[in-house]
């Protein structure tokens, strides 16, 4: 049984291809009609016979195999026979009698009917009375006139331990990272700082790649560990491991830093605690991405705002800050990104987008409550979206979290919640995959090769998803991107320290005058090359903005000392949905596996997905013996 892509109890063995799986009934699978028509046929019977019917039975176990029983066809191949039947497929035919010889037999039959050589006997499988083979998939019908056989797809045999059943990370691409030619080489990943309520510890989604837990909340309720569960959530999105919910990056290493309590409230002043200590560290534990799912709770300008100061000094020293946009997007129109950190200009702020449960773009749509519009100082946010509607991931069973949305949690220890909380990690997901591969390129490098990767979502209102929704293979392989931030630069002066800082005296004295002044930024000549909705990106350019839309009455600075305070970035009113929706089904699997920008290791599909999808791939891809066996019968699925 399946919960919102869980599998209760024990995983059953591939050689059931789709029947149900954890239990004993299966009730879904096909059998064959035993009928006797041809002589052929009566003939092949008359050999299947002679085992058990030689003398009469005097053990109980000799006794049950008298009776012949109904031959078992994976329902796969019964599908795929009827579409392609001239195909070849690989296939493994057991015996239920405790012999190999009726199932050699039952090759022998029908491969008399072969009228080529490609079909052939690979193997002999005594340990499970079966013999692998190749046959035509028109034959699967003759097997299933024979007793006492098991048919199933040769499929490949996938590792346990990264897996999702979850459709987000074979639709963005960063599947294709987890194992196989595309995977980042071991070590290379760079560490990611979640900056949030803490992750809870001892937890199997991350083994021992925790590298520091650091508390810095100074908040009355804030218990050990994750008392909340925000945080635990937002790295499983980034980078958990488990079999089944398998994250962004499960490779990269995490720094758990501890800035929120249980309500899912931080000051401010320990977020900046936060950002000093990532600083401090991050050459110590290679922290290159800092991912902070959360907004503070007062409007600010950029330039005055210390918890942007803060990310600044971060992104100036080579640490990647991905922002999430924040929860409170209105259907009417544009909310604005008004608060920091997601406000500022350099770091990367992303939005939720709801994925409508398949690969095909064209139903996806901004979640109706992500953020978007004018900062106040007039940038464009943010600059591009990810998933976050819906999503599943690792929350500790006592946390608040887990207890307030008590009907969203779909397995012990996971739950499916909304937020661009959510998206946000899936950047910094794809953020450390790209620094893995280029660990020379800068922040505004993968921040450029993020936004010049994207598809563009049909529909959604101008500016709501950024540049479109990310598309990681395109980013990682990407080996010039441009500079969205190159406006920017001119800005940015060593101060008495050393240190790279903003000069927003300047900045400000030539927005004024000239409002066309981050032009710059989109006269790049790598744009061109880039995705049509990248460089449409220049359309809602802070150019674009008149002074007089933009308010430049000066934020109270009371207001900001007396609302020292950062909330999460979680959907909350975002009601859960049919746990099964967003799910990777074997129809999406076979989209995915057949765009080559999409498809990962076959070995990270999901067993039930990868059973359906390797019996389609053979009847469509196979081209000889070798039939529907690894990539090559996976890149034909259509």
């Amino acid at each position: 049984m399946r919960n919102g892509g869980i599998r209760k109890e024990t995983r059953s063995s591939a050689l059931w291809g789709t029947g149900n799986r954890g239990g004993e009934s299966r009730s879904s699978a096909l059998w064959g009609k035993g009928g006797r028509g041809a002589v052929t046929a009566l003939a092949a019977m008359l050999v299947l016979s002679v085992p058990f019917a030689a003398s009469a039975p005097k053990h109980g176990r000799l006794a049950t195999q008298v009776t012949p029983k109904k031959t078992w066809i994976s329902p796969g191949l019964v599908k795929s026979a009827k579409q392609h039947p001239n195909q070849y497929v690989r296939v493994i035919i057991q015996s239920t009698n405790g012999s190999i010889t009726p199932a050699l037999s039952a090759f022998t039959h029908v491969n008399q009917f072969a009228d080529d050589d490609r079909g052939g006997l690979a193997r002999r499988l005594s340990l499970v009375d079966g013999v692998a083979a190749s046959v035509r998939l028109r034959d699967v019908a003759r097997l299933a006139k024979l007793p006492n056989l098991i048919v199933t797809p040769d499929v490949q045999v996938h590792t346990s331990g990264l897996s999702s059943t979850q459709l987000w990370p074979f639709e963005t691409g960063l599947s294709k990272g987890w194992s196989g030619g595309d995977a980042p080489k071991p070590g290379s990943v760079p560490a990611i700082a979640i900056v949030d309520s803490g992750i809870q510890p001892g937890r199997a989604d991350f083994g021992s790649r925790v590298l520091a837990n650091v508390k810095f909340s100074t908040l009355p309720d804030d218990s050990p560990g994750d008392g909340r569960g925000h945080g635990t959530f937002v790295a499983g999105i980034a980078a958990g491991a488990a079999d089944n919910y398998t994250g962004g990056t499960p490779q990269a290493p995490l720094v758990s830093l501890d800035v929120m309590d249980d309500h899912g409230v931080a000051r401010t002043s320990d977020v900046i605690a936060a950002a000093q200590w990532i600083l401090a560290n991050k050459n110590t534990y290679n922290i290159r991405v800092a991912n902070f799912s959360l907004h503070s709770a007062t409007q600010s300008h950029f330039f005055r705002d210390p918890l942007d100061q803060a990310v600044e000094k971060l992104w100036f020293s080579g640490v990647v800050v991905v922002a999430a946009a924040g929860n409170y997007g209105v259907p009417t129109g544009p909310s604005g990104v008004l608060y920091a950190p997601g406000n500022d200009p350099f770091v990367v702020t992303v939005g939720a987008i709801d994925i409508g449960g398949t690969k095909n773009t064209h139903d996806d749509m901004n979640a109706p409550w992500s953020a978007y519009g004018r900062t106040p100082d007039g940038f464009m946010k943010p600059e591009l979206a990810a998933p976050g509607r819906y999503m599943v991931g690792p929350v500790p069973a006592t946390s608040t979290l887990a207890i307030e949305k008590a009907t969203n949690v779909v397995a012990p220890g996971y739950i499916q919640l909304s937020g661009t909380s959510f998206a946000a990690p899936i950047i910094s997901a794809a953020a450390a995959q790209i620094l893995g591969k280029h660990p020379e390129y800068t922040p505004d490098q993968v921040k450029g090769a993020l936004m010049a990767s994207t598809k563009p979502i049909d529909g959604a209102p101008v500016g709501s998803v950024g540049v479109g929704e990310i598309q990681v293979t395109n980013a990682a392989a990407m080996k010039s991107p441009p500079n969205p931030n190159k406006a920017l630069e001119q800005f940015v002066k060593p101060d008495l320290t050393g240190s790279s800082v903003f000069d927003a005296v300047s900045w400000s004295d030539t927005a004024k005058a000239n409002v066309s002044w981050d032009s710059v930024s989109w006269a790049d000549v790598s744009w061109a090359d880039t995705a049509a909705s990248a460089v449409s990106w220049a359309d809602v350019s802070w150019a674009s903005v008149s002074w007089a839309d933009v308010s430049w009455a000066d934020v109270s600075w009371a207001d900001v000392s007396w609302a020292d305070s950062s909330y999460e970035d979680a959907a909350e009113g975002d009601a859960a949905a049919d746990p099964s929706a967003y799910e990777l089904t074997p129809e999406q699997a076979a989209e995915i596996m057949a765009d080559p920008e999409t498809a990962p290791d076959p070995s990270v599909l999901p067993d039930a997905v990868a059973a359906v999808v390797d019996d389609s791939a053979g009847a469509t891809g196979a081209t000889g013996a070798t039939g529907a066996t690894g990539a090559t019968g996976a890149t034909g699925a259509g």
